[in-house]
């Protein structure tokens, strides 16, 4: 059974007063034992109303939206917490665990409605079908991209130019079992995740008998300026070769093709 715990606004919250750190480590430890558990489906808190709007739909007119802030302190909602749980009793259990640290709150305990509640209809098949067509898909992606010896050099490259962060950094010599990889590779990548905003890049340092160069596949990325996009070209080009000048097309303001010079073939496009 999946639950909202609601937790209403107050006057705190409405004027934008921040968790103080005590309240704000309470509450991670809280979502932590809820992860534990292995409850805990999402939450977030909201920021106050006069950042909110409502949009009010009548007699089948045109929307209406209204501006924040709004009145009815007590029956605004300042956070929520998804959980999953077995019973009723299991899910107000931990409501009643919520921090202390957050004072004389008033939370509310909703179900959420399953597919299982509804009548067998046409309109049920539409939700059925979505939940099938969800199911189906990935809990992530990610390219993952190659090299002969110099995956470090080219993802702090493409993190610095690109304002990524690398998360993982693995390295032969940190692996439990001995590779099929040359003696001096062990400080070589055997597995690497670079987060660019959406995209992950994954990278490996290949085994000269396992390496391929990458063929009929690019990074694609994509720009809000064709200076951003200009930048970026020329920056990943350079020791590289170009596949498609950067200039101006009928479907982008700025879009070029390049070999980087650790043979990734890229596209930069300007949105």
């Amino acid at each position: 059974m999946r639950f909202m715990i609601i937790r209403k606004a107050d006057p705190d919250t409405e004027a934008g007063v921040m968790p103080g750190q005590d309240l704000l480590a309470a509450m991670g430890r809280y979502n932590e034992a809820l992860v534990d558990a292995g409850v805990w489906r999402g939450g977030e808190g909201l920021k106050p109303t006069n950042e909110a709007y409502r949009i009010q739909f009548s007699g089948g007119g045109e929307p209406t939206v209204i501006d924040g802030p709004f009145a009815e302190t007590r029956e605004l909602i300042a956070g929520y917490t998804m959980i999953e749980t077995q019973t009723v009793e299991e899910a107000l259990d931990w409501v009643k665990r919520w921090p202390r640290e957050d004072g004389d709150v008033c939370l509310e305990l909703r179900t959420v409605f399953g597919l299982e509640d509804f009548e067998p209809s046409a309109g049920l098949d539409v939700h059925t079908n979505l939940d099938a067509r969800i199911a189906r898909q990935s809990v992530s992606q990610a390219v993952h991209l190659s090299f002969t010896g110099n995956c470090r050099e080219a993802l702090e490259f493409y993190a610095e130019l690109l304002g990524g962060k690398l998360l993982t950094v693995s390295t032969y010599g940190d692996a439990p079992e001995q590779a099929p990889v040359p003696d001096d590779w062990s400080d070589k990548i055997i597995h690497s995740e670079l987060s660019l905003g959406q995209l992950v890049l994954m990278g490996v340092d290949a085994p000269p008998a396992y390496f391929e160069k990458p063929q009929g596949v690019s990074v694609q990325l994509s720009f809000d300026s064709v200076e951003k996009s200009r930048y970026a070209f020329d920056q990943l080009v350079e020791g590289g070769r170009v596949r498609m000048p950067f200039e101006a097309t009928f479907w982008s303001a700025g879009f070029g093709m390049l070999t980087d010079r650790f043979g990734i073939h890229w596209m930069i496009s300007t949105v």
